[in-house]
C-alpha cells in the first residue's frame, strides 16, 4: 500500500508540474487543445492541463558563439516565441544592378513579434522566409538602380525595403523596424576604375582649386597696384598742386612787392617832376644790357630807338640829382 501511495503522489506531482508553466518577461507560449488553438501564456505563471492542453513549436534560430569566437546562427524548434527585438544577419549575396553590374551585397534585419498567433500558423517557418523575402526584395530594389546610385543612395534603400519587407510580412504578425545594408562590394575591376575615377576628379578639384588660388591671387595683386597707382597719382595730384599753389603765392608776393615798389618810384618820380614811364623803361634797358654783358659777348646791341633811351637814361639822372637839389 505503501508503494502505491508514493507512486499516486508521485504522479499527481508529475501532474501538477506538467501543468503550471512559467514564463519569462517578453516571452509567450501558443497553447492547443486537442490540437486546437486554445488561448496565448502571458509572462508569469500559467496553468494549463496536461496531456490535453500542448504547446504548439515554433521553428526559430538563435545567435550562438563557437569557441573560436565567431558567431553563428543555429537553427531550432522551441515552444517559446521570443517577442523582443530580433536582428538577423543575412549572408553575402550576389545582385545585378540595372547597369548589369554584378556586386555582392548584405544587410541587416531588424524585426518584432507583435503577433505570436499569426507568427505560428500563418507561416510554416518564420526565419527562412524573413531571409528568402528579403534576399528577393533585395534584388528587386538594387536591379532598379544603377551602380552609382546603389552606392550612394544607401539610406533610400533601406528605406524601401524597409516598407515593402513591413508590408509583406504584416500577415505574419512580423513588424519590421529597419534594414541596413552592411557591404556593397562592386567587382574588382570596377573597384579599380572607381579609384582611377576618384583620383581624376580629386586631381581635376585640386587643379580647380590652383586655378581659382591663382585667379585670386592675381585679382588682389592688381587690385593693389591699382590702388597703389591711384594713391600715388593723388599723392602726385596734391603734391603738384601745393607746388602750384605754393608757386601762385610766391609769385602774387613777387608781384605785390613789385608792385609796391612800382608805386614807391611813381610816387617818387612824379615828385621830382619825372615821367614815371620813361623812368621804368629805362630800367628794363639797364638789365637788358647787364645781361648782355654778362654772359661774355663781344657785341653790345643797343636799341633801335637810342634817343628814347636816353630820354630815360636823363630821368633817371634827374631823378638822382633830385634830391641833391
Amino acid at each position: 500500500m505503501s508503494i502505491v501511495l508514493y507512486a499516486a503522489v508521485a504522479f499527481v506531482v508529475v501532474i501538477l508540474l506538467r501543468g503550471i508553466k512559467v514564463i519569462r518577461q517578453a516571452e509567450t507560449v501558443i497553447i492547443e487543445r486537442l490540437g486546437r488553438y486554445h488561448r496565448t501564456l502571458e509572462s508569469g505563471i500559467n496553468v494549463i492541463v496536461p496531456f490535453i492542453d500542448k504547446a504548439r513549436p515554433i521553428d526559430w534560430r538563435f545567435i550562438k558563439t563557437d569557441p573560436s569566437g565567431r558567431h553563428m546562427y543555429v537553427h531550432t524548434r522551441t515552444d517559446r516565441i521570443d517577442l523582443r527585438e530580433t536582428v538577423y544577419d543575412f549572408p553575402r549575396q550576389g545582385v545585378i544592378t540595372k547597369d548589369n553590374v554584378t556586386i555582392e551585397i548584405n544587410a541587416l534585419l531588424y524585426f518584432q513579434v507583435v503577433d505570436p498567433m499569426k507568427a505560428v500558423y500563418e507561416i510554416s517557418n518564420l526565419p527562412d522566409a524573413i531571409q528568402k523575402l528579403t534576399q528577393t526584395t533585395l534584388r528587386n530594389v538594387i536591379g532598379e538602380l544603377d551602380l552609382d546610385e546603389t552606392l550612394t543612395s544607401r539610406d533610400t534603400i533601406n528605406s524601401k525595403l524597409r516598407a515593402i519587407l513591413d508590408e509583406a510580412s504584416h500577415k505574419w504578425g512580423v513588424k519590421v523596424n529597419r534594414v541596413e545594408l552592411q557591404d556593397i562590394i562592386p567587382p574588382r575591376d570596377i573597384q579599380d576604375a572607381m579609384e582611377k575615377q576618384m583620383r581624376a576628379e580629386r586631381d581635376r578639384r585640386a587643379a580647380i582649386l590652383n586655378a581659382e588660388a591663382s585667379k585670386k591671387s592675381a585679382v588682389l595683386e592688381s587690385e593693389g597696384m591699382r590702388e597703389s597707382e591711384i594713391n600715388r597719382a593723388e599723392g602726385e595730384k596734391r603734391s603738384q598742386i601745393l607746388i602750384a599753389e605754393g608757386q601762385a603765392e610766391a609769385r602774387k608776393a613777387v608781384a605785390q612787392a613789385e608792385a609796391e615798389a612800382i608805386r614807391m618810384v611813381t610816387a617818387t618820380v612824379k615828385e621830382s617832376g619825372g615821367d614815371p614811364t620813361q623812368y621804368l623803361v629805362a630800367l628794363k634797358y639797364i638789365d637788358a644790357m647787364k645781361e648782355l654783358g654778362s654772359n661774355g659777348n663781344k657785341v653790345v646791341f643797343m636799341p633801335y630807338e637810342a634817343s628814347g633811351v636816353m630820354g630815360s637814361l636823363g630821368a633817371l639822372k634827374n631823378l638822382w640829382n633830385a634830391p641833391s637839389a
